[in-house]
């Protein structure tokens, strides 16, 4: 590809670009690491298509996932980005792009699939732009580079550490200050205790049995990203006051009953083989959190959920209306920025529970484990966290005065910039109490020589037919035109 030409992106608003955040934390990233050489110029070269792929990886999932899935160490891509960025101002390849509005639509699609746990990869990504794009007279170009810049530009890049402090697309942000509005006009109304302000969000496991019993790369067959039917759903429960109430899971598989995990009282366990539709998991956490808890309250209270599943069905609203408990519905997109749990508990139970499986495949490497053994080491992993949290009440409560949900001390809401400052504090803290973030020394791995795809496979992934990321590898660089869709 020829040099770009300096100037702005046509598709871009005007919106500075920022690094991804790191769940691995911003310690490693000030860890000294090789340097690539530059050119004799001085002048920053552009990535060649490889690079960019396996960096929109990192910003899809995360570096950590990208750096296994191409056998390239997480300093080097976290170099590659920074590489990127440095070329910020230079163009695109000049062709049309997506709109301002279509990429505010692409990245709300973005949003809402990581709040149900729905893939988001090259190939999602790309298909969904492609279908946005169709709208455009004529079609629209797209390429690698366009993706990662959107990505950076949008702010979404995974599990980001100041979540609360970035802009979410103009639509999506306007929803969220409704709804926060909202939910802080009824706390007051109502004057709701903070011992009945509560919210819930389950949290899906998938399990690939065949991956299980292999012999190896056992540590892939737990995921919290998935398309099919969950081994688990762990419902999670937090409370204004600082309270963690039991986490309910509900295990799609064969056990006796409803029993609860071995040696402690945090942790539910509802089994049943065919498992539960969205409103027997909803009338399930009523009788089994929900009552339980309010039985001992007075008054009415709140129950602060997102808008997916079956949340809104008229059985699941019978049910909160007979524990005297009013839905506050998050708008779709608006999660990571407005809801409690996803502000500091939920993203770190996530890295916790693929930390815990991944030392413990490794010692199951070479012997047989079961799902059945399996599920025993999540509700005991389950367990440690709301014994964490437990230890923790004002990690809690300030997870809900940076959402926005509760007010402050003094009955305003922080800023932006505090707020984020204050979430990467609480996310760095329930880190450092569950022991996460302290990753291997890396090995030094020279770059393996790349391999790269008919360009055929670009065309047919973007037209929406039958494709297989593992073999997506892309173009040579002379082949990097953006192509017409």
């Amino acid at each position: 590809m020829g040099a770009p030409e300096p100037g702005e992106c046509p598709a871009a608003p005007a919106r500075p670009l920022e690094p991804p955040e790191e769940p691995e934390g911003s310690a490693q990233e000030a860890e000294p690491c090789p340097q690539e050489a530059e050119p004799a110029t001085g002048r920053k070269e552009p990535l060649s298509v490889k690079k960019l792929r396996v960096v929109l990886f990192a910003l899809c999932a995360n570096t950590e996932q990208a750096a296994e899935h191409f056998r390239n160490p997480p300093r080097r891509i976290r170099r590659w980005l920074r590489r990127f960025q440095a070329c910020q101002e230079e163009q695109l390849v000049e062709g049309k792009y997506l709109s301002l509005e279509a990429e505010e639509k692409l990245a709300e699609w973005v949003l809402t699939q990581r709040e149900q746990q729905l893939p988001v990869n090259e190939e999602t990504l790309f298909q969904k732009a492609t279908k946005i794009g169709r709208s455009l007279d004529g079609g629209f170009k797209i390429s690698y580079e366009w993706a990662v810049r959107f990505m950076l530009r949008h702010h979404l890049s995974p599990q980001p550490r100041r979540a609360v402090a970035q802009p979410l697309p103009h639509g999506v942000q306007d929803s969220a200050g409704a709804f926060l509005a909202f939910v802080q006009r009824q706390i007051r109304a109502q004057a709701l205790p903070l011992a009945m302000v509560a919210a819930v969000d389950e949290l899906a496991l998938f399990l690939d049995l065949e991956v299980l019993g292999s012999d190896d790369r056992k540590e892939n067959a737990l995921q919290t990203v998935g398309t099919g039917e969950p081994w688990c759903d762990v419902v999670l429960t937090i409370l204004a006051d600082g309270t963690a109430l039991p986490a309910l899971v509900l295990h799609r598989g064969r056990a006796a009953g409803a029993t609860a995990a071995p040696g402690t009282a945090n942790v539910l366990l509802e089994s049943r083989e065919d498992g539960y539709s969205d409103d027997e998991a909803m009338e399930l956490w009523a009788s089994r959190v929900w009552h339980e808890h309010v039985a001992c309250q007075r008054g009415k209270g709140m129950l602060v959920l997102d808008c997916h599943r079956t949340h809104l069905s008229e059985e699941v609203l019978a049910v909160l209306s007979a524990a005297r408990t009013l839905p506050a519905v998050v708008p779709a997109g608006c999660s990571a920025k407005a809801h409690p749990l996803d502000v500091c508990i939920k993203r770190t139970v996530k890295s916790f529970l693929h930390r815990k499986w991944k030392e413990q495949a490794k010692e199951v490497a070479e012997s047989s484990c079961d799902s059945a053994a399996l599920l025993q080491l999540v509700l005991r992993w389950l367990a440690e966290v709301l014994q964490v949290l437990a230890d923790c009440p004002e990690l809690v409560q300030r997870s809900f005065l940076v959402a926005g949900v509760v007010p402050g001390p003094d009955g305003t809401a922080g800023s932006p910039a505090r707020n984020g400052a204050v979430q990467e504090e609480l996310i760095a803290t329930l880190e450092q109490r569950l022991k996460l973030g302290q990753e291997p020394p890396e090995v030094a791995v020279p770059e393996p020589p790349e391999a790269w795809a008919e360009p055929q496979s670009l065309q047919q992934l973007f037209e929406g037919g039958e494709s297989d990321t593992e073999s997506f590898h892309g173009f040579e660089d002379a082949e990097l035109e953006p192509m017409e869709i």
